[in-house]
C-alpha cells in the first residue's frame, strides 16, 4: 500500500512540475506571453483543487482502487496529448482541465486517507513516506525530462509523461486492495469525528484553510517560475531544469523530517519552521539575484516545499477526527491549490508587466510572515465530537 501510494505521487508529482520546465521553450516557440501559460497553471490549480475535494469525499465512501486507477488513466491521456498543443486554449483544456481532474484525484488526499487508516499510530511518518514520492518524482523525473527537453524538445517531455502514467496503472490496480477485501485497513470506513458542517463552524478549520492557502500561493509561484527565473539570471537551460530537480532532493529531506517530528510533538512546529525558512529565502532574492543566491533560494525553498503535505491529514485527524478525513483534507488542500493557481498567474503577470519578479518576491515574503503567525495560532485545536 505504501509502495502504491508512493508511485502514484512519484509520477503525478513529476508531471505536475513539467509545465514549469517547459514554460520558456513553449512561449518562445509560439511567441506567447508567460501569462498565457500562467492562465493554464491557474486553471489547473483550480480544477485539480476541486478534484481533490471530490476524490477525498469519494475516498471516504468507495473503493480507492477505482478512485486512484481512474484518475491515473485520465492523467496519462491528458498529459500525453499536451505534446500536440498549438494554441493557448489547447494547453488550458488539456493541462488545465483534463490533466487537472486526473492529477487532483490521483493526489495526496485519497492516498493520505488510505495510508492514515492503515497506519493510525504513525500517521505523520507514513504520510511522509508516501509524500516523499512527490520529492523523489521531482528529483528523478525532472532530471530525466530536463535531458529530454535539451536533446529532443519540449513535446517529447509530455509524451514520456503520458506513457509513465499508463505504465503505472496495472501496477497500481494490483497493489491496492479492492473494496471487497474486508480485512484491508483501507476498506474500513471511519466512524468518529466532526461532519464537514461542524468542522466549518470552528476557528481551527478556517485557520488551516488560510495557512494552506498561503502555502499554496508560494509553492506554485516558485515551482512554475523558478526555472525561467534561473535562466533569466544567467543559468543554462539544463542546469536550471536540474535545479528544479534538486529541489525535489531537499524536499525529500524536509518531508521525512516533518512527518517524524509531527508524530513526536504534533504538526504545528514543523509547519512554522517551513514559513520561517521561506521568509529568509524570499528576503535573500530581494537583495541578491546572483546565480549562487538563486541556487540557495531554490534549494532552501525546496526543503520547505512538501513539509506541510503530510501534516494536512495529521492536522485534520487531530482537530476533527477521521469520519470525514478525506472530505476535510480535500477542502483544505483545495484552498491550497486554488491559491497556488493565483500565485502562478500573479508571478507571470508581474513579470510581463515589469520584466522581473521582484514585486512578487516582496508579496511572498509578507504572506509567509502572515502564515507563520496563523500557524502558531493552531496550537489550540478544536475538540473532536
Amino acid at each position: 500500500m505504501l509502495a502504491a501510494g508512493f508511485l502514484v505521487l512519484f509520477i503525478g508529482g513529476g508531471a505536475r512540475f513539467a509545465i514549469g520546465l517547459t514554460l520558456k521553450p513553449m512561449v518562445e516557440e509560439f511567441s506567447w506571453d508567460r501569462s498565457q501559460i500562467g492562465v493554464t497553471v491557474a486553471v489547473f490549480q483550480v480544477v485539480s483543487a476541486a478534484s481533490m475535494y471530490v476524490a477525498g469525499t469519494l475516498a471516504d465512501r468507495m473503493s480507492l482502487r477505482l478512485v486512484l486507477g481512474g484518475a491515473l488513466a485520465a492523467s496519462g491521456v491528458a498529459i500525453g496529448l499536451m505534446s500536440l498543443v498549438g494554441a493557448p486554449w489547447h494547453a488550458v483544456a488539456l493541462y488545465g482541465v483534463f490533466f487537472g481532474i486526473g492529477n487532483g484525484a490521483a493526489s495526496l488526499v485519497p492516498v493520505g486517507v488510505m495510508v492514515s487508516r492503515a497506519f493510525p499510530g504513525r500517521t505523520g511518518l507514513a504520510n511522509a513516506v508516501v509524500s516523499s514520492g512527490l520529492s523523489v518524482g521531482q528529483l528523478v523525473m525532472i532530471a530525466v525530462l530536463a535531458a529530454v527537453l535539451v536533446t529532443i524538445g519540449w513535446r517529447a517531455v509530455f509524451v514520456w509523461l503520458g506513457a509513465a502514467h499508463l505504465l503505472l496503472l496495472p501496477v497500481l490496480l494490483a497493489a491496492i486492495p479492492g473494496r471487497t477485501d474486508a480485512k484491508s485497513p483501507a476498506s474500513v470506513p471511519p466512524r468518529s469525528g466532526h461532519s464537514v458542517a461542524e468542522a466549518a463552524r470552528t476557528r481551527q478549520f478556517w485557520l488551516l484553510v488560510l495557512v494552506y492557502a498561503i502555502c499554496g500561493f508560494g509553492d506554485f509561484f516558485v515551482s512554475t517560475h523558478v526555472v525561467a527565473f534561473a535562466q533569466d539570471r544567467g543559468i543554462s537551460t539544463f542546469l536550471a531544469g536540474n535545479l528544479l530537480a534538486l529541489m525535489g532532493l531537499t524536499g525529500l529531506l524536509g518531508v521525512i523530517l516533518s512527518g517524524h517530528w509531527s508524530d513526536r510533538s504534533g504538526p504545528v512546529w514543523p509547519a512554522a519552521i517551513c514559513f520561517v525558512a521561506r521568509i529568509g529565502v524570499f528576503a535573500l532574492v530581494m537583495v541578491d539575484q546572483s546565480p549562487l543566491s538563486v541556487a540557495v533560494f531554490a534549494l532552501v525553498f525546496g526543503l520547505t516545499f512538501l513539509i506541510t503535505a503530510p501534516l494536512a491529514v495529521v492536522f485534520v485527524r487531530d482537530s476533527f477526527g477521521i469520519r470525514n478525513l478525506g472530505a476535510l483534507t480535500g477542502l483544505i488542500t483545495m484552498a491550497h491549490h486554488i491559491c497556488g493557481g493565483i500565485g502562478a498567474y500573479m508571478g507571470a503577470g508581474i513579470f510581463d508587466a515589469t520584466g522581473r519578479y521582484d514585486i512578487a518576491f516582496v508579496i511572498m515574503l509578507v504572506v509567509s510572515a502572515i502564515a507563520l503567525v496563523l500557524t502558531i495560532a493552531l496550537r489550540r485545536p478544536s475538540k473532536v465530537l
